[in-house]
């Protein structure tokens, strides 16, 4: 399901919300964004209001999410409400922001509205949740057999 993201009300929420010192830019809040698309296999934009960091080569290599800069002539608040018009599946959209105005705009296509704190709320859980390791085998603990050994010392010509 696709997931276009008010960045800057995303960041906003972060420091009102939960207080959150870790992640103060764009590029923290990208890379956690990044983590969390990553893990539940989504894909998704983040639209933040001006221009951005001078070096942006780092946002460029965030599989899974897509950032963009609304640019000093627009906000991020357009470029949404022009992604939702556009939209050709928003039923299956997601639309976060605690914007009353894009929240609307999601309404009115019929794509899901979520308030940035509870977005966070998915994204800090899903992100505590880990990944079940796999079991190790059991000859990485406790080697090869004495046979075994012998099959390899074989097979590659060497002298035991």
């Amino acid at each position: 399901m696709p997931v276009i993201i008010d960045g800057t009300n995303l960041l906003w929420a972060l420091h009102e919300a939960f207080d959150e010192r870790e992640i103060t830019t764009e590029v923290q809040l990208c890379r956690m964004l990044e983590r969390y698309f990553a893990q539940t296999e989504d894909g998704g934009e983040v639209v933040f209001d001006g221009a951005g960091p001078a070096d942006q080569s780092v946002f460029g290599r965030m599989g899974g999410l897509q950032v963009i800069f609304s640019g000093f002539q627009c906000d991020a608040d357009t470029v949404i409400e022009e992604k939702i018009k556009a939209n050709t599946a928003p039923r299956r959209l997601t639309v976060v922001s605690s914007d009353r105005r894009l929240r609307q705009a999601a309404a009115a296509r019929k794509a899901t509205a979520l308030k940035s704190e509870r977005f966070w709320e998915q994204v800090r859980n899903e992100l505590a949740r880990s990944k079940p390791a796999e079991k190790e085998p059991q000859e990485k603990r406790e080697g090869l057999t004495e046979s075994e050994t012998e099959q390899w010392m074989d097979l590659f010509g060497l002298d035991g």
